[in-house]
């Protein structure tokens, strides 16, 4: 019996079908980021984000965001939390202030790892 040929084209195709979920789509034409700086245009184009980017460029390195998050801020400042996930569970969460970016957070989240309830009094 030969089992181990029917293996290795198994691993073929998932690592083909792997790879192929990895590789960027296109996030952006060349007349999209012309009107940027060098400077951010390479940074755009190697896929790279940096505080303070706009939410615009953000999308034009990194692609859409798996989610988004508008939340409630009692200081009137409109604030935003993007999430990027893969199929590892590793993610990157990116948090905008007023349309800037201004904290990015990465490492791998477990769905189950989740802050303990609190109840007052106890």
């Amino acid at each position: 019996m030969r089992t181990g040929n029917g293996f290795f084209a198994l691993l073929f195709a998932v690592t083909v079908v792997l790879a192929a979920c990895a590789s960027p789509a296109v996030r952006f034409t060349h007349d999209e980021i012309k009107g940027y700086s060098l400077d951010m245009q390479e940074k755009i184009i190697k896929g790279e984000v940096m505080i303070g980017m706009t939410a615009q460029e953000v999308r034009y390195a990194w692609g859409a965001p798996t989610t988004v998050r508008v939340i409630e801020s009692p200081d009137g400042k409109q604030r935003e939390e993007w999430i990027y996930s893969d199929l590892v569970g590793y993610k990157r969460r990116l948090l905008f202030v007023d349309a800037k970016l201004s904290d990015i957070t990465e490492g791998l989240f477990l769905k189950s790892q989740q802050s303990p309830v609190r109840q007052q009094g106890k």
